[in-house]
């Protein structure tokens, strides 16, 4: 650990006082929170709000921590880069932030903006250049030490526009953490982390955590081993779970010893009523944006699905839709569109209009479309590269234009496709091929290293976005009839 590091870590781990009697303590855990009104009717910031001040109502002895991403990516953070989640959280400030891969989406300098108009501290312990970002903090809450540790996720570099910054592991750093605040004298040890759920449990199998409040899976879960208590924080705040600590500090033997025991509870905030205050704010965001999107640019004829698990596993509808568009921008042999580009984690029923609003929540990111040419060993390789972690479900699944292939999970990463046609023809690895991206992948974002050292047709500092894209393909035809129809098959289905 660095002295930096450990300084922050120990710097407030004082004697304190002992607890005269239990004491309960909330830690309230919340993350990707993106859409400021959620569907309309469950999530966003007016029910969380409200649940917060509820909950800081009720228990004077609370914690209200963020795990990660708000600042993007959502409908309107493409026009204020994530200024609205900071004016909306600044209303009930949390106790610590800990950015996600996704605050990065505008890059560090953005970032770094946002942090300082917060009103409350933003904190990473694994993240190396950013001024101002904390570390660990300790809190004293009814005589309880509590040691909050937080960290970000180690992949941020590979999806989101992280420039210079360094980041040291998420799970070595975490451990190593927890483990020096505890020998310091820290009767609660709380990790707030955004990491995927492989690593939570890595963190809570440490046995170095009391509790673990994580985000990233955008899922909901609890659950209590009997050393470590973890809370999965969904997504959207659509469904919250405060933890309540009943927290016994005694001495024996002229040692502290601290015993407790969690209560999970549930809160669905579909049953919620919104906070005032907030949602004056969020019926002004929905108002004006209401006025730039709520315009028909066509409709499809077929059923689209861009839910989470379909586009970072499978061929989507939507996701053919968004790779025909690309192709067709910038006259490419294939596209490829990484489905954790897509965002709306929806359905759409057959003969629905669509909308600017549709397009621009299912690609919020800004990116534009890239045409580069390389030879077919590369495009092999980045296909290779679209299936590494799909049984993680990971966002560099590609939807695909113009090439179809066979894939097994079940073998080793990097020796998964075979059959691949482009155009009707075997692919041939030596042949150049011009290739739609957008220009996040292009960089390498999501592991792409393989579209690298092309010739790169268009400038794609002046390319059209994606979404833009999308939306003269579908204006243009005026009705869109994508389906599923083969492009990606795994085998064993």
């Amino acid at each position: 650990m660095t002295n930096r590091l450990k300084a922050l870590a120990l710097a407030s781990l004082c004697a304190t006082p002992l607890a005269a009697e239990p004491v309960k303590i909330t830690l309230l855990g919340v993350g990707d929170v993106y859409a400021f009104d959620g569907d309309g009717k469950q999530g966003g910031f007016a029910r969380l709000n409200a649940v917060a001040r509820a909950e800081r109502a009720a228990n004077p002895n609370f914690l209200y921590l963020f795990d990660g991403d708000m600042l993007s990516p959502s409908l309107i953070s493409g026009f204020d880069k994530g200024q609205n989640t900071v004016e909306l959280t600044n209303l009930v400030p949390f106790d610590l932030a800990v950015p996600g891969n996704h605050d990065f989406d505008f890059g560090p300098e953005n970032f770094a903006e946002k942090m300082k108009a917060s009103k409350y501290p933003w904190a990473a312990i694994n993240i190396e250049g950013i001024e101002g970002l904390g570390g660990v903090m300790v809190k004293e809450v009814a005589g309880v030490k509590i040691a909050l540790i937080p960290v970000a996720q180690d992949t941020s570099p590979q999806v989101a526009n992280t420039g210079a910054l360094v980041f040291s592991p998420t799970v070595d750093t975490a451990i190593e953490a927890a483990k020096a605040a505890r020998k310091e004298g820290a009767d609660l040890v709380v990790g707030v982390v955004q990491t995927d759920v492989y690593n939570d449990l890595k963190l809570v199998h440490s046995r170095a955590f009391d509790v673990v409040l994580s985000g990233d899976d955008h899922q909901y879960g609890t659950s209590y081993d009997g050393v470590t208590a973890y809370v999965e924080t969904s997504v959207d705040a659509r469904h919250l779970s405060p933890v309540d600590l009943m927290v016994d500090v005694t001495e024996k033997d002229g040692k502290r010893v601290v015993k407790w025991t969690p209560s999970f509870r549930f809160i669905d905030t579909a049953l919620v009523t919104p906070d005032p205050e907030t949602q004056a704010l969020v019926d002004g965001y929905k108002a004006d944006l209401d006025a730039k999107l709520n315009v028909v640019i066509g409709k499809t004829e077929t059923a689209l699905d861009s839910r989470r698990n379909v586009v970072r596993g499978e061929e989507s509808a939507m996701g053919n839709l968004i790779a025909d568009a690309m192709r067709a921008a910038v006259g490419a042999d294939v596209a490829l569109m990484n489905g954790g580009g897509i965002r709306a984690d929806r359905t759409y029923d057959a003969g629905v209009e669509l909308t600017r609003r549709d397009i621009l929540t299912e690609l919020p990111f800004g990116n534009t479309v890239a045409l580069t040419e390389i030879p077919g060993s590369q495009l092999l390789a980045a296909l290779e590269n679209a299936v590494s972690q799909v049984e993680k479900g990971s966002g560099r699944f590609a939807q695909v234009s113009g090439v179809s292939f066979v894939y097994d999970a079940s073998a080793e990463p990097g020796k998964r496709v075979s059959e691949v046609m482009v155009g009707g023809a075997a692919l041939e690895a030596d042949k150049l091929y011009k290739v739609a991206v957008n220009n996040f992948i292009l960089d390498g974002g999501d592991g792409y290293d393989a579209l690298g050292g092309g010739r790169l047709i268009n400038d794609t500092g002046a390319g059209v976005l994606v979404a833009n894209a999308v939306m003269a393909y579908v204006e243009k035809a005026g009705t869109v009839a994508p389906a599923v129809e083969g492009r990606i098959k795994a085998l064993g289905q």
